[in-house]
Order: structure tokens, then C-alpha cells, then sequence
């Protein structure tokens, strides 16, 4: 696969950033992820926003290009002959000394990943898929709020645990915060429905405010929707109507099962995609066509 390293195409094999990269060192950088649609990033002006302002706080000296950005797209979605693909734009600090720096990032490294996007399951968005309760808690962001840094270990904790529980097999995992409240999913936002009102969990319980999460939230205010952001406990999932799950990549996936810590099992409504899920995912859906 080639990729693109600060603005050339590269075969991945040969793309390296060094050892003194702060990124490597320190973890100091962010990156986003999103997919195309006939060839077009969704949403990139919002990724592109969120990015920018996670740069700002961890004084990286960096300025999106997005017409710059759409035409690298172009080029390696050519270069691959892919017609719509996976990206990750990372952005680290870049190379700097061997210890705590004293002035801003002025050079940063900035790489476009690419991948073919994964096979689509049809019947995910029907059928649903389980949530696992996960022991592992949400940590704390590092700055005012969670930025989609380079700091993942959280996340990767999570993927272990996840493992260990044989009957949760096609989950993903939810996390909770130190309080004990919902957060989010180990790569995705949660929403539930009760009585014909959307409910997601807070910022305030240090999940990543997905740009897919925000956008489900305006196209449900669009549609006449009540949306909510608070701080909800495992039985609001287990007492709500629909549970559904967002990111860029996988869109909106209607949750039909709810797992406990000790594999004790909940049906969410029929065990089917509910009315409000599926109206999402046709609006999502037709607005990306």
C-alpha cells in the first residue's frame, strides 16, 4: 500500500519518522480518522476543526490544507486504485530533543495512512451487534478534554479485556468512567433511545467527542428529535428502548445485546434494530450518497 509522508507518496514499507520524534518519545500528537464516498472525505472540515484545535493545545504548529488535503486523497486512492477508502491523517510533534521541550512544535510530521475499507456486513445494521460491560475504566483526559491522541493504552487495555469473555464474541466493549457512569465504547460513541428521546453520555466522563457522534446529534435535532448529553448508569442501556453505536468508518450500528461482567445477558427491545436507529442510518446514509 503507498502511503503519504508530509506530502509525498511513499510505499509504506518505506516511511519512517525518527527516533526523535515526540510522537515516538512522548506520545505528542493526534490524528483522525474518516472513510470516502465516490471518492469524497465526509465530514473532513469537522475532522479537520478538531484536529486544529488539539494541535493548538498541545502547541503544535500546525495549519490544515484542505484543499491541499482533498487532492493527497485524490492521489492516493489512484495510486492504490481504490475507489473509497479508510484514511488516518496523524499529525506528531515532529523531531525535537531528548527530553521535555521548552518552546513550541514548529516542524511537525504529518502522515496520510490509507486502507481499503472492511468488507460491509449488511446484516450488522439489522441484526445488531453486542455491548459488553467492561471492568477497565475510562482514564481521565490529559488536557480540558479528550483529544484522539496518540495516547492509547487506555483503548488497548480495553481490546485486552475484551478478549476474555468467550460469550462476547462480534461485542465491543463500554467503558465507564471513575464514577462508574456510561462513556463509551473502546472505538465508538454510545446513543440510547427511552420514550422516543436520543440520550448520549457527557463529555464530561472523558469520552472522545466523535465527529460521527456529533453529526448524529444534528441530523436527529433535524428531524424533530430530543437529544440529551448526561450522565447515565449500565441500567440506562438495560432500560432503554434502542441502543446504537457511532464512528466514522462503521456509521451507525443498532446494539441488540447487552453483556454484563459475568456474561449475564440483556435483549435490547426485539433484539432487532429499532425505528429511531434505523431512520438515523437512512438519513446518514442518504445524506453521504
Amino acid at each position: 500500500m503507498k502511503i503519504d509522508l508530509n506530502g509525498n507518496v511513499i510505499e509504506e514499507q518505506k516511511a519512517v519518522v525518527s527516533v526523535y520524534d515526540h510522537g515516538f518519545l512522548y506520545g505528542m500528537g493526534l490524528f483522525e480518522t474518516f472513510r470516502t464516498y465516490g471518492g469524497r472525505p465526509f465530514l473532513l472540515e469537522w475532522h479537520l476543526e478538531r484536529l486544529a484545535a488539539g494541535c493548538r493545545e498541545l502547541d503544535i504548529r500546525y495549519v490544515p490544507d484542505p484543499d491541499g488535503l482533498q487532492v493527497r486523497i485524490r492521489r492516493l486512492l489512484e495510486a492504490n486504485a481504490l475507489t473509497d477508502a479508510y484514511f488516518r491523517l496523524t499529525v506528531t510533534a515532529g523531531t525535537d530533543i531528548l527530553g521535555l521541550p521548552a518552546e513550541p512544535y514548529k516542524h511537525p510530521t504529518e502522515i496520510l495512512y490509507v486502507k481499503s475499507l472492511p468488507p460491509v456486513n449488511s446484516s450488522v445494521y439489522s441484526s445488531g451487534k453486542p455491548l459488553q460491560l467492561l471492568e477497565l475504566r475510562r482514564n481521565s483526559p490529559e488536557g480540558t478534554i479528550r483529544h484522539k491522541s496518540l495516547h492509547y493504552m487506555n483503548n488497548i487495555l480495553a481490546k485486552q479485556e475484551l478478549r476474555r469473555y468467550p460469550w462476547a464474541a462480534q461485542a465491543e466493549g463500554l467503558l465507564l468512567d471513575a464514577q462508574g457512569f456510561l462513556s463509551e465504547g473502546i472505538v465508538s460513541n454510545v446513543f440510547f433511545v427511552r420514550g422516543g428521546e436520543l440520550h448520549t453520555p457527557s463529555a464530561e466522563t472523558g469520552l472522545l467527542p466523535g465527529i460521527t457522534r456529533r453529526y448524529v446529534m444534528t441530523i436527529a435535532r433535524e428531524i424533530g428529535l430530543s437529544v440529551s448529553e448526561g450522565l447515565y448508569r449500565w441500567e440506562g442501556l438495560t432500560g432503554a428502548d434502542e441502543v446504537f453505536l457511532t464512528n466514522s468508518i462503521q456509521e451507525i450500528v443498532p446494539v441488540t445485546g447487552l453483556f454484563d461482567r459475568e456474561g449475564n445477558a440483556h435483549t435490547v427491545g426485539d433484539g432487532t434494530a429499532g425505528p429511531v436507529t434505523a431512520r438515523l442510518l437512512s438519513r446518514y446514509r442518504n445524506i453521504c450518497s
